[in-house]
């Protein structure tokens, strides 16, 4: 069939009633689309079937997961991505619907023809692995809360070793000028936590969903703190115990293999959550948010570290990435910033400070994909071709998202108040981000202590 690829091309922007910003290359050799724009590479028919399936971003991620999809050599990823964000949400195309009516339609049935004729229609191609597969059980109950983390979380911690570098730490970093590495961007973020929460020697600290353990070291080491950390991912949980002996540190730090819903041994000083509540949902969030209020002590503090997203717009419900809910966080919901301030405000919490990390975010995922690509034969060997591409292409993904402000990231620190509403926190920010008198300037952390591994980038 004579440039295969033309033919296809005007087909979908007949349909879709504009013109694509990127260009494609057919399996056949055929190209169409702008010259000098970004090209995708469709491998093979199966590619295309993907689409025909699936039109939209589901249906690329699947062809990108499973390989039929790629980037065309010297194409980069993140302006892929970019023009295809804003191609998507433009508003002629985002209420533009793809479904059975639109493929009766002339261009739909134009389109399905030429895929015909090339031999690209047939059975629904198998999905890919890496595809999340929870089963039934009701959303956010503690056995399908384990599925969802353990499908993200229980990947290899050698994996995310490559991939986080030596800090493991899976939130976005505090880059502050000094910063050399990502390392001393994490280390940067791990005092700032500490800090924000008044920590001292002797107190009890919560840290729930604890990761890999460097939060809960850093408080133990550098604050004095007694600790206990809790997640519901066995290999992360693993990894945070191997590292808390190797420290010494087994005499302060208690790691457990447990749901946030299952803590009964409260009180404790102070709480930390970083990057763990948007797994909790909707249906849950009062449950996490009184939860932790009943764990802390009167005039304790809790910083609540998390993702947020946009308020939605009049008439254009909620609606997760798809993309993201089938192969990177399934079941997890972002709230709007607002939202998140009320819920912990109904469950009793003063919320005194609210800071967004929204750009550091972005700095730090693409310090994440910079390490995938780096290390991306290691990575392939560890879990495959498919997961390492899940973890690129959402993470990419994800950074552009931060930096085009589609979606936000904050630390709310939070009081519960004394019963006679004191909040004991000093009068002003700049007292309680202070180093503790116990510590001083001279004996907080100068140097990374979560490794000194030159950033790759």
């Amino acid at each position: 069939m004579a440039q295969l690829a033309t033919q296809l091309f005007g087909a979908v922007e007949d349909l879709l009633g504009a013109r694509i910003p990127l260009r494609a290359r057919l399996w056949d050799g055929s190209e169409a689309g702008p010259s000098g724009a970004p090209t995708v590479v469709l491998r093979n028919r199966r590619a295309l079937r993907h689409l025909i399936w699936q039109p939209g971003e589901l249906g690329l991620a699947r062809a990108y997961v499973s390989g039929d999809l790629d980037l065309a050599p010297g194409s980069d990823l993140y302006e892929v991505l970019s023009l295809a964000a804003e191609f998507a949400e433009r508003p002629d195309i985002a209420q533009r619907g793809l479904g059975p009516r639109e493929a009766v339609g002339p261009a739909g049935r134009r389109l399905l023809g030429l895929a015909l004729r090339a031999g690209a229609l047939g059975p629904q191609p198998p999905l890919p692995p890496e595809e999340a597969r929870l089963g039934g059980g009701r959303l956010h109950s503690r056995g399908r809360d384990r599925a969802a983390i353990s499908h993200h979380y229980d990947v290899g911690n050698e994996f995310y070793g490559l991939v986080l570098g030596s800090s493991m730490v899976y939130s976005c970093a505090y880059w502050e000028p000094a910063a050399k590495s990502l390392e001393d961007a994490q280390e940067a973020k791990l005092d700032l936590i500490c800090r924000k929460l008044g920590l001292r020697p002797g107190m009890r600290l919560l840290d729930v969903g604890c990761g890999w353990g460097s939060l809960l070291l850093h408080a133990a080491r550098h604050y004095g703190v007694r600790a206990v950390g809790v997640s519901i991912s066995a290999e992360q949980v693993a990894l945070a115990r191997q590292r808390v002996e190797e420290a010494g540190l087994a005499d302060r730090i208690e790691v457990r293999l447990q749901d946030y819903r299952e803590i009964s041994d409260g009180p404790f000083d102070a709480i930390s959550s970083v990057g763990m509540a948007e797994h909790v949902g909707t249906v849950q969030y009062q449950v996490y948010a009184s939860g932790l209020h009943q764990l802390l002590a009167p005039g304790g503090r809790l910083l609540n570290h998390q993702i947020a997203r946009r308020p939605d717009l009049p008439g254009i419900p909620y609606s997760p990435s798809p993309f993201i809910n089938r192969y990177v966080f399934p079941d997890g919901e972002l709230s709007p910033v607002g939202s998140t301030v009320s819920a912990l405000e109904e469950a009793g919490f003063e919320v005194r400070d609210v800071e967004s990390l929204r750009e550091h975010y972005a700095l730090t995922l693409r310090e994440w994909v910079a390490n995938l690509e780096a290390h991306w034969p290691e990575a392939t060997a560890l879990v495959g071709h498919g997961r390492a591409r899940v973890w690129r292409l959402y993470m990419a993904a994800s950074a552009l998202a931060f930096e085009q402000n589609r979606i936000g990231v904050n630390q709310i620190l939070a009081v519960r108040p004394t019963p006679a509403g004191a909040s004991n926190l000093p009068a002003t920010r700049s007292q309680w981000l202070a180093a503790p008198p116990e510590l001083g300037p001279a004996d907080r952390p100068a140097d990374t202590d979560l490794g000194d591994r030159p950033s790759v980038r």
